[in-house]
């Protein structure tokens, strides 16, 4: 290892054990001035029972039992309310404390009760931390610069973070993950199991159209070859990044230090406090501009590859971090204009679309536009680009596959079992996107708020539970270093599944192929972070247009012979993805090989 990928190393190992360790620095002492609560009457009744219990000014050292004793005075002043009558004029909705309003009275509460060095010297930790991570990536990027450009395989499978579990560990991981996420699922909605049962039924019925009624071709693999080893710092990575996004989307109070440190950017683009949302963008946006540069050093010989980089970070930086921010210093809407339903599934709920039309002018543009995005742009653009446009050039969550996950991109399962799965799980979700949005129009438009049996608050809760939490944060980035890089993209995204439908049966792209040029080095397969097996389709010379390819060109950067092409044509559209050009020379005869 060179001496600068060292110290690069080092320094973002350091930054990680103080990004880690600064959630514990501090005490906590709760205060009428720190306890966070706008609702008179709820405050009224939090400040007496915490004056009753003496947690009122008592000092703690620990965070899990500040929290814990808390959440139980939250819980002591709803029962008290409940018990009281109504005040005449005053809905029950304001009266009432609700569970619902327990995390984000507790989030701020503890944020604001926080005393100690984070407070005092949060410039110093956002340096220690966001920025001594980020120039710790930049100097372990510098040997690519360096370097001769080009591709090299460079051990990738022997390291221990980038080789990949054995298949007995995936298994084991992917099995904890799913149990672990239903089982919260029933508590996360109040012990209600039936949406967990649904899941379940789902689930079994994909398995079973998968592994009994397709059955497996006999001269394909179940799966993708696994190495012998497990790759445990990856495992360690991935288990690091799980814990972070279950601590984010489900108990945001425990990383309120994480807050403190960011305020002072959040304070100066948007002017208000920094919220577990905004630690999440700023890290965000970080982690893509330094792995971005990483990437860039990577396939510096490949121009599409920089420019498709460099317009990713834009997107995000821009589109997705600062324009919103500004947005709000201006009192206007928190929008992201690059975001598009159903990715943006709570585009159509009742709050943001109450939010949007009485914003006045730029509120209905951005209503407007939304709607013009999702039912002409993304078809139109499609039809001339492919979903590459989106998934490859624009899109966050590509965009930080293809940095942070890039070193992880060859771990995508390429077997024909796999594709399987995929088909039936993004379109799954997919239509489960479109019939929560359907319910939850249906109770905006009508005031009623179930249809049959059906719940729409229900459905839209467990929809971003299972699907927008779940499955596109803790599986779709937790997962880099044990499924790879596009777990998210390539099995759960709607808006893929929405652009892939078009690409595949209506789209000017293609991936074209030259098979007489073809090695068969397996370099275009193995980088393929959609699982797509590119060498196949190069040895039968056939157009590759597969739903599920998002464009983003590595298996022609990587390709050594120059067999690979992305291009953009209408002359064959009808029949280019049975087409095959290989010529096949036999004894007796000249034919294309079938």
């Amino acid at each position: 290892m060179h001496i600068l990928e060292k110290i690069g190393l080092a320094l973002v190992i350091i930054a990680l054990c103080i990004f880690t360790y600064s959630l514990n620095l501090g005490t906590y002492k709760l205060s009428p001035e720190s306890l966070q609560i706008s609702n008179e009457y709820h405050k009224k009744e939090v400040l007496q029972i915490a004056t009753e219990t003496e947690l009122l000014n008592s000092v703690y050292s620990s965070k899990a039992s500040f929290i814990r004793d808390f959440k139980n005075t939250l819980k002591k002043a709803s029962a008290k309310l409940n018990e009281k009558p109504i005040p005449e004029g005053v809905s029950e909705w304001d009266f009432k404390l609700g569970d619902w309003t327990y995390k984000d009275y507790t989030m701020y509460t503890v944020k604001h009760s926080t005393k100690g060095l984070i407070v005092d010297y949060s410039w110093l930790f956002l340096f220690l931390t966001f920025g001594l991570g980020a120039l710790g990536v930049l100097i372990h990027s510098i040997p690519k610069y360096l370097s001769l450009p080009g591709i090299k395989n460079n051990q990738i499978y022997q390291s221990a973070m980038t080789r990949g579990l054995t298949l007995s560990t995936r298994s084991i991981a992917l099995s904890l993950t799913i149990v672990g996420v239903l089982v919260y699922g029933i508590f996360y909605l109040k012990g209600n199991f039936i949406w967990t049962l649904l899941t379940l039924l789902v689930m079994g019925l994909i398995s079973y159209l998968v592994l009994y009624r397709d059955g497996e071709k006999a001269n394909n693999p179940t799966r993708s070859a696994s190495p012998t080893h497990l790759g445990w710092l990856g495992l360690l990575t991935g288990m690091y990044l799980i814990g972070f996004y279950v601590l984010l989307y489900w108990s945001p109070e425990y990383i309120t230090n994480w807050m403190l440190i960011c305020d002072p950017v959040s304070k100066s683009l948007s002017g208000n406090q920094a919220s577990q949302w905004f630690v999440y963008g700023l890290l965000y946006t970080i982690v893509m501009l330094v792995m971005g540069v990483r990437m860039i050093g990577k396939y510096r010989h490949n121009r599409y590859q920089i420019i498709r980089t460099i317009s990713v970070i834009f997107f995000q930086t821009a589109f997705a971090f600062i324009i919103p921010e500004i947005l709000v210093r201006l009192n206007q809407p928190y929008y992201d204009f690059k975001n598009i339903w159903p990715l943006d599934y709570d585009f159509f709920f009742d709050w943001n679309l109450n939010t949007l039309m009485n914003s006045g002018g730029l509120g209905i543009f951005m209503l407007v536009w939304g709607i013009v995005l999702i039912v002409i742009g993304v078809p139109l653009i499609t039809y001339f680009f492919g979903k590459r446009w989106y998934c490859s050039w624009v899109c966050g969550c590509g965009g930080l596959a293809e940095t942070l996950g890039d070193p992880y991109r060859q771990l995508s399962d390429k077997s024909l079992r796999a594709w399987k799965f995929e088909r039936y799980i993004i379109h799954g979700v997919m239509v489960f996107a479109v019939a929560m949005t359907g319910l939850v129009l249906f109770t905006y438009f009508t005031g009623s708020r179930n249809v049959l049996f059906l719940s729409s608050d229900t459905v839209r809760s467990w929809y971003g539970f299972l699907i927008g939490s779940a499955f596109a944060g803790v599986v779709g980035t937790g997962f880099y270093p044990l499924m790879g890089n596009r777990v998210w993209c390539r099995f759960g995204c709607p808006l893929a599944g929405y652009l892939g439908l078009v690409q595949r049966f209506k789209s000017r792209f293609r991936i074209t192929t030259n098979g007489g040029q073809c090695i068969s080095c397996g370099n275009c397969s193995t980088y393929c972070e959609m699982g797509i097996d590119v060498r196949a389709y190069a040895q039968r010379g056939q157009n590759i247009v597969r739903s599920s390819c998002v464009g983003c060109g590595v298996c022609a950067a990587v390709c050594p012979r120059g067999v690979l092409r992305l291009e953009n044509g209408s002359a064959d559209i009808e029949n280019r993805t049975t087409e095959l050009k290989t010529i096949h020379i036999t004894e007796d005869q000249i034919r294309l090989l079938s």
